[in-house]
This record gives structure tokens, C-alpha cells and sequence, in this order.
């Protein structure tokens, strides 16, 4: 039985128009057909909610287009209000939370646990599969303690910072993710790790997502974020850099503040496999699709050479 036609508002011309956007996007689809496909989702994108619900359907999109997104997601907010309600106080050395181990519980319980499933039916809402899953499982992101050092400014003396249970990628198995994948599933990974000293691990969102691009040699990492991507001196998007010239650009204090952390995850993730790393505005509507299926893309590109 068929669908009946129902009349449109459209005109003829949008209607071509559409067309013609659908038949511009046919060579992008052939390109990255089969392809995996790895986005790390947090900031303004994943706290509006007209933003979210485009988010899961354009990543379902690329699923069902024969594409095999992987989704590493953050929740720092949705932290912050959960430790707020249960009274546990934070504190901060240079900027960082420190992690005891009453506080990685609740990190745990609320990026394994209430934003995974949350951004698992985003996606699930739109017509595909996804599956929520921490780094834990099936022992697919073992950490390690993160080591920071600062330098005293009067002394220039260096020390260790401890900040718990805070912790860094040291390796990552992709079975767990190629299963899912290859059963018509989207993985939905929370940045939690497990360490060979059987405590849990809180990563960072960025740092988690690079590791995982470079495991599973993704074709594209996309690094949803709160800047149109990284900029010049001028203040200019720069379209494209090597890995070697985005650490050139670090050095010469083109790249400052929390872009260089980003830009730094970048570096990795092509250096241990991905093919290229983007950093993408997350505040602008379907920033995914523009960066894949259109000739100028959406942001900065990192590329191995």
C-alpha cells in the first residue's frame, strides 16, 4: 500500500531546491559510505533542546545513509547540578576538579548513567539504534591516573598535582564498539575508564573521543564545540592545518587557552590513526552534516600531513 500524497506548501522552486541539495550531497554519501565516523557531543549543543533534537536526528541520519557513527558525549553541567544536590563540595587546584572517591561515584552514575541514556534516545527517537555504554564496558578504555605539573612562579619550582580520580586513555580495545556497529547499532559512550588498579577513572570528554578516533582509524572526528573552530591572529577561521602546523601555532601563541587542549586531542587522534580531526561549531544546526556532506565543511581541519 502506498503513502498518500499529501499537498505542500512548498513551491516548485523549494521543492527543486531540495532536490538539488539532496543530489549535491550524493558524492559526500559515496565517499564516506561504510566509513566510521566518530563525534564527540557536550557543550551549548547538548544543553539546548532544539539543538539536541536536530543533533540525534542527523546522527541518525548518517546511520541509516550507510555511515557508522560513534558518539563520545560529556556532561560537566549535569555534574555540577548533581553534586550540587547531594551537598559534596568541589575543589579546584589550577583550575581542575579534584576527584575523591565519593565524587567519581557520582560522576559515574550521572555520565554512565542518566546523560548516556539520554543521548543514546536522542538518536534512538530519530530512527536508528543507539546504544548507550561507558569506557568500562567490555574493558574498552583503560586509564590511568592523570599527572599535572605546575610551576611555582616565585620558585619555578615544579609539583605534582593529584587530583584523585581523574584520569588519561592509555589504551582502547574497539571490539565492543565494531560489535555494535556491525549490528546496525550506534555506540553512545560515556568517558568513564577503568584503571589496572581497579579504580574507576573519570576522562575527559575531547581526550576520551580522540582515543576512540584513533583506535577504530576513523575516517573523521568531529569535535563539537562553542567556537566556529580555531582562528587566526586576525581572528579569522583557519580552514585547514597539519598536525604540524596547528603545534606550530600553539608555539607561537596563535592557538591560546582551552583551544590548545582541543587542538592537542586533534594532533593525537590523527597521529595514532584517525584520518583527520575537525573542530566545528556545535551551536550552529546540523554541524555534523555541513562539515561531511558540503565542499567548504564547517570548521578547522587537522590533518596528519
Amino acid at each position: 500500500m502506498t503513502e498518500p500524497r499529501v499537498p505542500s506548501s512548498h513551491s516548485h522552486h523549494d521543492a527543486a531546491q531540495e532536490a538539488a541539495i539532496l543530489a549535491g550531497a550524493l558524492p559526500y554519501l559515496r565517499r564516506y559510505a561504510g566509513d566510521t565516523i566518530v563525534v564527540k557531543y557536550g557543550g551549548h549543543a547538548m544543553g539546548n533542546a532544539d539543538l539536541a533534537k536536530t543533533f540525534g536526528r542527523d546522527i541518525a541520519l548518517l546511520k541509516l545513509v550507510g555511515i557508522n557513527p560513534v558518539v563520545v558525549h560529556g556532561g560537566g553541567p549535569q555534574i555540577n547540578q548533581m553534586l550540587k544536590r547531594l551537598e559534596i563540595p568541589s575543589t579546584f587546584v589550577d583550575g581542575l576538579r579534584v576527584t575523591d572517591a565519593n565524587m567519581v561515584d557520582v560522576i559515574e552514575m550521572v555520565l554512565a548513567g542518566s546523560v548516556n541514556k539520554e543521548v543514546a534516545e536522542l538518536i534512538s527517537r530519530e530512527g536508528a539504534l543507539a546504544v548507550g555504554i561507558s569506557g568500562k564496558d567490555g574493558k574498552m578504555i583503560t586509564a590511568r591516573k592523570l599527572q599535572r605539573k605546575v610551576r611555582d612562579t616565585e620558585s619555578q619550582i615544579e609539583r605534582v598535582l593529584d587530583l584523585g580520580f581523574v584520569g588519561e586513555p592509555v589504551k582502547v580495545d574497539p571490539r565492543v564498539i565494531y560489535a555494535l556497529s556491525g549490528s546496525g547499532l550506534i555506540p553512545v559512550i560515556a568517558p568513564v575508564g577503568f584503571g589496572e588498579d581497579g579504580a574507576t577513572y573519570n576522562i575527559n570528554a575531547d581526550t576520551a573521543a580522540g582515543a576512540v578516533a584513533g583506535a577504530v582509524h576513523a575516517t573523521r572526528l568531529l569535535m563539537l564545540t562553542d567556537v566556529p573552530g580555531v582562528l587566526d591572529a586576525d581572528g579569522k577561521l583557519i580552514p585547514e592545518l597539519t598536525a604540524a602546523q596547528a603545534m606550530q601555532a600553539i608555539e607561537d601563541g596563535v592557538i591560546t587557552g582551552g583551544m590548545i587542549p582541543k587542538v592537542e586531542t586533534c594532533i593525537q587522534a590523527v597521529q595514532a590513526g584517525a584520518r583527520a580531526a575537525v573542530i566545528i561549531d556545535g551551536r550552529m544546526p546540523h554541524a555534523c552534516l555541513l562539515e561531511l556532506f558540503t565542499a567548504s565543511g564547517s570548521g578547522t581541519m587537522i590533518r596528519a600531513e
